[in-house]
């Protein structure tokens, strides 16, 4: 599935990274430590977090993640996001919760196992 696509079907908002939107989502990982991150998300993954500070774009573009879903209407700080978008991370955010996120994607047909 595109990226649009989940941008569309869970009424997401893009803060940076917006040429990534064309690009294949394969799975998702939730977790607000970046060490659990590094350790198991996979390429291709939506990480969903509520963690905004600039280590995170760091740790996407390490692991290759399609993009960063922040929660609970989460933005984030104005360098994370010229960081990101130096970087070609995408960053969405949402009002929901992180429960909320998962269960929309997985409706979607993304899961965390593949």
């Amino acid at each position: 599935m595109k990226l649009k696509d989940v941008v569309e079907g869970l009424h997401l908002h893009v803060c940076s990274g917006k040429g990534k939107l064309d690009e294949e989502v394969l799975g998702g990982y939730v977790s607000d430590l970046l060490s659990d991150v590094m350790a198991h998300a996979r390429k291709g993954d939506l990480w969903i977090t509520l963690q905004i500070h600039q280590n995170t774009i760091a740790v996407a573009t390490l692991k290759e993640l399609a993009g960063i879903i922040l929660i609970n209407g989460k933005e984030p700080p104005l360098e994370t996001a010229h960081k990101a978008d130096d970087e070609g991370v995408l960053i969405l955010s949402s009002p929901l919760t992180a429960y909320e996120i998962v269960c929309q994607l997985h409706d979607l047909g993304i899961s965390g196992k593949r």
